[in-house]
C-alpha cells in the first residue's frame, strides 16, 4: 500500500525572485504528528529566477543536499568555496555546529527548479563542511545512487540513515522502487507522469509505502523520480535551520488543518 500526498500549493518561501514549497514526507505515516519521517526532515522544491541573489546567510544542524536536475544553481563561502550544482554535479552542506552560504543564478541562466533535501543528523555538534563533485553518469530506466549514510557506498553522505536514488524512466517501462526491510521507502516525482499501486502520481506529487515488500513503478510518459529509503526509528538531532525551522513548522501545521 502506498500513501499519496498531492503538490503543494503554498509557497513556504516567497521573494518574488525566489520562492520554495515545502513536502513533509511525515505526515504520510499513519499516526504521525511529526512533519519528518524520522531523519528525513523536509523537501523544498525551490524556484530562483535568472539573475536572483539570495545572500548570505547561515544554516545549523541540517544536512543540505542539493539536487539540480536541469539549470544551475550557483554557491559562493566565506571559506574560498565558489561551486557550481547542475545535472552533472551535487552539493551537500553538512551544517553542522553553523555554515554561511549565498546562491545565485546568473543573468544569463536558465529559470532553475531544484530540490534541497534536509535531513537530521544523529546528534548536534558536528563539524561543518561541504562536499561537492560530480555524479556518476545516470543510465535510463536504472536507478543512481545520490547520496547515502556516512561509511557506505554512495558518491555522497550525509550523516544519518537516509539512502537516496534518482531515475530516468521511459514512457512504458516499469521500476521496482528501492526497498530495505524494516525500513520505510518515499518518492518524489520531479517530472513526468507514474503509476503505482494503482494510483497515479504526477509532477511534485509523492507516496511513501507503508507495507514491506516489492512494489512496481511504471512511467506513464517520461519521468524523473528521486526514491529515499530510510530507517524512521534512527535517533535524530532537530532545530535545523530550514528542515525544523519556523517557517517549516508552521506550514506543516497548517497542511493538517
Amino acid at each position: 500500500m502506498i500513501r499519496k500526498a498531492t503538490r503543494t500549493t503554498e509557497d513556504a518561501i516567497d521573494s518574488g525572485r525566489f520562492s520554495a514549497r515545502a513536502y513533509f514526507p511525515g505526515h504520510l505515516k499513519p499516526g504521525s504528528e511529526d512533519h519528518g519521517l524520522g531523519p528525513l526532515a523536509t523537501i523544498m522544491e525551490s524556484f530562483l529566477a535568472p539573475g536572483t541573489h539570495i545572500k548570505l546567510h547561515e544554516h545549523v544542524v541540517d544536512e543540505i543536499v542539493s539536487w539540480v536536475p536541469a539549470g544551475v544553481m550557483r554557491h559562493d563561502d566565506p571559506k574560498g568555496g565558489h561551486l557550481t550544482v547542475d545535472a552533472d554535479h551535487l552539493m551537500v552542506m553538512n551544517a553542522g555546529r553553523g555554515f554561511q552560504h549565498e546562491e545565485r543564478t546568473r543573468e544569463d541562466d536558465p529559470p532553475l527548479r531544484m530540490l534541497q533535501i534536509f535531513v537530521r543528523p544523529q546528534a548536534a555538534g558536528l563539524d561543518p563542511y561541504i562536499q561537492h563533485g560530480r555524479l556518476p553518469e545516470p543510465r535510463v530506466n536504472e536507478w543512481r545512487h545520490v547520496f547515502g549514510p556516512a561509511g557506505g557506498e554512495a558518491p555522497f553522505n550525509v550523516r544519518n540513515a537516509v539512502d537516496c536514488r534518482d531515475i530516468r524512466l521511459v514512457a512504458g517501462q516499469t521500476t521496482s522502487l528501492p526497498n530495505k526491510a524494516g525500513q520505510a521507502t518515499y518518492f518524489f516525482v520531479f517530472t513526468g507522469f507514474v503509476t503505482a499501486d494503482d494510483q497515479t502520481f504526477g509532477e511534485a506529487e509523492s507516496g511513501l509505502v507503508v507495507a514491506d515488500g516489492n512494489m512496481r513503478l511504471e512511467a506513464v510518459e517520461d519521468a524523473v523520480v528521486l526514491a529515499f529509503v530510510i530507517d524512521a526509528s534512527a535517533e535524530v538531532c532537530r532545530g535545523g535551520t530550514v528542515g525544523d525551522g519556523e517557517t517549516v513548522h508552521r506550514m506543516a501545521a497548517q497542511s493538517l488543518r
